[in-house]
């Protein structure tokens, strides 16, 4: 699924891969489902939940990246985690129960801590998706790119081409990534919250 994308796999692909019939993969699961469900358990595996320090903000922080990193190594996991067919999958739980258990024992109420996963859960999966939709093939062509940047219409779209010519700069090793820029500000917008109260 790494390599082919989520539509990739099927009973039959799989029992051959396996070496057995496609039907007898049913005396082990009720469906295809069960295994989706088994491979996002996986991925959501990968995702480091041990806290880095005694600081919630550094130790969420920390899982965030870890997440954003696991999800774009599988980049079809995304479109799972977000369809409503997802049953209890234990990984995707222990992540949730171990974002609102930072949340709550970093003094915020069950109703911000709810409030405060949601914001950061959409941002990891939001922008995995943004960023995996915009990303450019290994194997496009640099002249399609350079045709686009020469025939951009930079009067009628100033701030656009001011846009998209930061998109074309190197970045500085220092600087933080877009994801950890926007993370950053979830999770100080968040400490708002609880320094409010």
């Amino acid at each position: 699924m790494d390599k082919e994308g989520l539509g990739s796999l099927t009973m039959r692909k799989l029992g051959h891969d396996l070496d057995v019939e496609a039907m007898a993969l049913y005396r082990h699961v009720h469906e295809k489902a069960d295994i989706l469900d088994g491979i996002v358990d996986l991925v959501l595996g990968e995702i480091d939940l041990s806290p880095c320090s005694e600081n919630w903000k550094a130790s969420l922080r920390a899982s965030a990246i870890s997440a954003h990193e696991a999800l774009l190594r599988h980049p079809w996991t995304c479109g799972l985690v977000l369809s409503p067919n997802l049953r209890a999958i234990p990984s995707r739980m222990l992540y949730i129960e171990s974002i609102l258990a930072r949340l709550r024992a970093a003094g915020f109420s069950p109703s911000a801590a709810s409030r405060g996963y949601h914001a950061i859960d959409s941002h990891i999966l939001g922008f995995t998706l943004w960023e995996l939709g915009h990303t450019i093939p290994d194997d496009s062509s640099g002249e399609l790119l350079g045709t686009f940047i020469r025939q951009f219409d930079y009067a009628s779209y100033p701030f656009l081409g001011e846009h998209l010519l930061e998109h074309l700069k190197e970045s500085d090793s220092e600087e933080i990534g877009d994801f950890e820029f926007g993370l950053d500000l979830i999770l100080d917008g968040i400490e708002g919250i609880v320094q409010s109260r």
